[in-house]
């Protein structure tokens, strides 16, 4: 019997939705040898000169007009995409998706990013035959994620779940798995090995990310953060923020031992293992690395939309707490000088606790569908 074949379809307007899409590969992989993957972020691979054109307009709105994004986010809250949008899109990006999808003969179609989602979805009510599982990576529910031909949802919470069945998506559609993160966000390697790799000491550590586009970039903040480092060790990883990272290297305020400043890196799961406190944008997927390594994290300036929604979830849990003044930064500055055994138990508990939720719920739910739907070949 032939390999089954998953096709994860993202976008690249932020790099949650293309890490979801990779960390489910992994998964299924791992899950089982019996699976073929194949991730495309369809956009970029179809159209590679206008695409990114696209994806950067977007990062400058998102970067210099939020309140823009905020307007638009909530006017389109409860629409799914309409259909002119999507055939536009089709023709703009997706003409040739039906041939990759003949090409390629997948088993299941999955979708992190509604974009794609809707495509799929629009290809289906033009007689395409292939099971379609949509992937909700964040802690809300924007009706872009909705179409009638989405056969499966995987969705972070139960308060997502309430939020489709609220909008009219069956409950049989719906299964709460959280948002996949790569395996080794749950593993634990040792602590000794990753400090002699990134040379760092063991002592109170702060990891301080930008996500994929790098924008944790507030000078106020990273600069107060930095006056703390002869007690306590920063790293801050700027992603593909190459201006930005370069211009913390050559900053005086940044060439002292206990501080490390890094571009993009895969190993995030590293760096978050040995450090006890996360300064980050509020992405979905940060986030759920975040609760996968039990590490306390600080929320800088969410984004209008999603990012304030993830903000807020784990907010009330207990979990993060938003940067509403540098008063909150040496609140958190305080307890690891002063009450560090306290955040590493506190640690410790988180991790014992999250363990219970299986990290492959989302590969198996996903494999689950493929044997239920297969189309046979």
């Amino acid at each position: 019997m032939s390999k089954k074949r998953v096709l994860l379809l993202s976008e690249g307007f932020g790099a949650g939705h293309t890490q979801a899409a990779y960390a489910l590969s992994s998964s299924l992989r791992k899950l089982s040898s019996d699976v073929q993957t194949k991730v495309l972020e369809l956009g970029s691979f179809l159209n590679p000169h206008v695409a990114p054109l696209i994806i950067n307009a977007y990062k400058k709105t998102v970067t210099n007009q939020p309140r823009l994004v905020a307007l638009m986010y909530k006017s389109q809250y409860k629409k799914p995409i309409n259909r002119f949008t999507t055939l536009a899109l089709h023709r703009l990006f997706y003409t040739h998706t039906r041939s990759i999808i003949r090409q390629l003969k997948p088993d299941i179609i999955v979708c992190t990013h509604p974009i794609p989602s809707a495509v799929i979805a629009r290809l289906k009510r033009l007689g395409l035959q292939v099971p379609l599982c949509t992937v909700i990576t964040d802690y809300d529910v924007h009706g872009t994620w909705i179409s009638p031909e989405v056969n499966r949802y995987l969705v972070s919470t139960t308060d997502v779940k309430d939020k489709l069945t609220q909008r009219g998506v069956t409950l049989e559609k719906i299964q709460v798995t959280g948002i996949p993160v790569h395996p080794n966000f749950w593993e634990h390697p040792s602590h000794d090995e990753i400090r002699q790799k990134f040379n760092l000491k063991p002592m109170p550590t702060v990891l301080v990310m930008g996500g994929g586009w790098g924008l944790m970039t507030d000078e106020i903040v990273n600069e107060y953060l930095a006056k703390w480092h002869k007690d306590i060790q920063f790293i801050y990883v700027l992603g593909n923020n190459e201006k930005s990272r370069i211009a913390m290297e050559q900053s005086p305020i940044y060439q002292q031992p206990n501080i490390h400043v890094m571009g993009f890196t895969r190993e995030v799961d590293k760096l978050m293992e040995v450090s006890d406190l996360l300064v980050t944008k509020p992405g979905g997927m940060t986030c759920s690395e975040g609760l996968a390594k039990g590490i306390p994290m600080l929320f800088h300036n969410p984004l209008p939309g999603q990012e304030q929604e993830n903000c807020q979830y784990f907010t009330d849990l207990g979990l993060g707490e938003p940067i509403s003044s540098l008063q909150v930064v040496e609140k958190w500055m305080n307890k690891l000088l002063n009450n560090y055994s306290d955040i590493v138990q506190k640690r410790e508990k988180h991790i014992r606790e999250i363990e219970k939720l299986h990290p492959m719920q989302s590969a198996r739910s996903i494999l689950e569908l493929v044997d239920s739907e297969r189309v046979p070949t």
